[in-house]
C-alpha cells in the first residue's frame, strides 16, 4: 500500500513496520511529534488490519466500584473521598448482591471490579466479594483489582504477592485490569500520586501476576503533566515486560479528565491527541494483540474513528461505570449490545462479541467477517 506522507520522515518508519522491524524510542518520539496524524493513522491501521482484519471486539460487561474511600488521594482522581465524607460509600455483600441481581437477566460476560483503598475493609472482604460475585454469576469472568490493590492486599494479608494472588484465584479471580500504572515515571509519581507505588513496583507486581497464570490489561493515563518522552518510555516498559511474560491481553490509553480534581486547570485532551495516542500505541506495542478505544473517556463518536487509527476493541457495554464519570465524562453510563454493534458497524467494521479472553461468545465469526 502506497502512502503519500506529508511528513517524509515517516517513510522510513513505514518501511520498518512493513518489514516487521521493531520501532525504537526515536521512532516513538517522531510519531508523537509529527503533525501528520492521518499518515500515522494509516500506518497504524495497516498493522491493525493485518492482525484483525475488519473485526472489532466488545464485551458485555458490568462495573462494580465497591468503595470510593481511598487513603491514597491521588491528585488526578475525582472519585476518591475520605472516610466520613458525605459522598463516601462502601458496599457490603448485600449491596453487591443487589447490584448483580438487578441485572441478572442481562447476558453479562465480565465483571470489572475495582475500588479505593479503604482501611476499614480487611482481606476477607475481598475474598468474600469474589466468592459472592462468582456464586451469582458463575459463568461470567471476574476481572478485578489493579496492581495497586494487589500490592495493598499483599500488605494487608501479610503474604507475598504470589501467595495473595493464589488465594484470590481460588476465590474466583480470573484476570486483572490494567489500572494503577498511570504514567510509569517516578517524576510524575512524586508530583501527582506520591502515596502510590512507583513504576518499578507496578511492573514487578504485573510480572508476578503473569507468572502466577493470570492475564491482565495494561493502561496509560495521558494528557496531564507527562512528557512525550515519558509516554514513549511507558510504552517501551510495557513492551519489554510483555516480551518476558506474554501476560498482557490488551492496552488501553486512558484520556485524563480533570473536572472535579485538583488538576482542574488542565484542559481536556484533544481528538488529535486521543487518536495519536491510539495509533502510536498500536505501532509501538508490536507484541500486544489488542488496543482498546475506551469510549467512556473519549466519547462514542471518537471511539468509532479510533477503530481506523489502530484500535480493534471498544471495551464493552460498561454498565454502571462511576470513576470516569465522577471526573466529568459526558459519555453514556452504559450502552446496550445493539448500541455497541451499531457503533462498530457505523464505522465500517464487523462487531464481534467476546468474553474476557477474546473468545467469540457466539462460537464463530459470521461468514462476511472472515478475512
Amino acid at each position: 500500500m502506497e502512502v503519500a506522507f506529508l511528513d517524509k520522515r515517516l517513510e522510513k518508519l513505514y518501511e520498518k513496520v512493513k518489514k516487521g522491524t521493531r520501532l525504537s524510542k526515536e521512532d516513538g518520539l517522531l510519531l508523537f511529534e509529527t503533525d501528520d496524524l492521518v499518515s500515522v493513522g494509516i500506518v497504524a491501521d495497516f498493522v491493525r488490519r493485518k492482525k484483525h482484519g475488519k473485526k472489532a471486539f466488545y464485551v458485555y460487561n458490568q462495573h462494580i466500584n465497591y468503595t470510593n474511600i481511598c487513603k491514597n488521594r491521588c491528585l488526578f482522581c475525582a472519585y476518591a473521598v475520605d472516610k466520613g465524607d458525605p459522598a463516601s460509600y462502601s458496599w457490603n455483600m448485600e449491596d453487591i448482591e443487589k447490584r448483580l441481581m438487578d441485572r441478572i437477566d442481562e447476558p453479562v460476560k465480565e465483571l470489572h471490579i475495582v475500588g479505593g483503598l479503604n482501611p476499614d475493609q480487611d482481606f476477607s472482604y475481598f475474598t468474600n466479594l469474589l466468592k459472592t460475585v462468582k456464586k451469582i454469576r458463575p459463568k461470567a469472568s471476574i476481572k478485578a483489582f489493579t496492581s495497586v490493590e494487589i500490592d495493598y492486599l499483599s500488605r494487608l494479608s501479610g503474604l507475598s504477592v504470589s501467595e495473595t494472588v493464589a488465594i484470590l484465584k481460588d476465590a474466583g479471580l480470573d484476570m486483572m485490569p490494567g489500572g494503577g500504572a498511570e504514567v510509569l515515571s517516578d517524576r510524575v509519581r512524586e508530583k501527582l500520586f506520591p502515596k502510590k507505588m512507583g513504576a518499578a513496583r507496578w511492573l514487578a507486581i504485573m510480572e508476578e501476576v503473569h507468572m502466577a497464570g493470570l492475564t491482565s490489561n495494561a493502561t496509560m493515563l495521558y494528557g496531564h503533566i507527562e512528557t512525550i518522552e515519558e509516554r514513549v518510555e511507558h510504552l517501551m516498559a510495557l513492551r519489554e515486560l510483555q516480551d518476558r511474560t506474554g501476560g498482557f491481553s490488551a492496552f488501553i490509553p486512558l484520556a485524563f479528565h480533570s473536572k472535579n480534581t485538583k488538576l482542574h486547570h488542565i484542559p481536556p485532551t484533544t481528538a488529535f491527541d486521543d487518536l495519536k495516542m491510539v495509533a502510536v500505541s498500536r505501532l509501538m506495542l508490536d507484541n500486544f494483540d489488542h488496543i482498546k478505544a475506551y469510549w467512556v473517556m473519549i466519547g462514542e463518536k471518537l471511539a468509532q474513528v479510533a477503530l481506523a487509527y489502530g484500535a480493534d476493541d471498544l471495551d464493552g457495554t460498561i454498565i454502571e461505570e462511576r470513576i470516569t464519570h465522577t471526573a466529568g465524562a459526558k459519555s453514556a453510563k452504559g450502552l446496550t449490545r445493539e448500541e455497541m454493534e451499531d457503533m462498530i458497524k457505523g464505522a465500517g467494521f464487523v462487531p464481534v462479541e467476546r468474553d474476557s479472553f477474546y473468545n467469540n461468545v457466539h462460537g464463530g465469526l459470521p461468514p462476511q467477517s472472515k478475512g
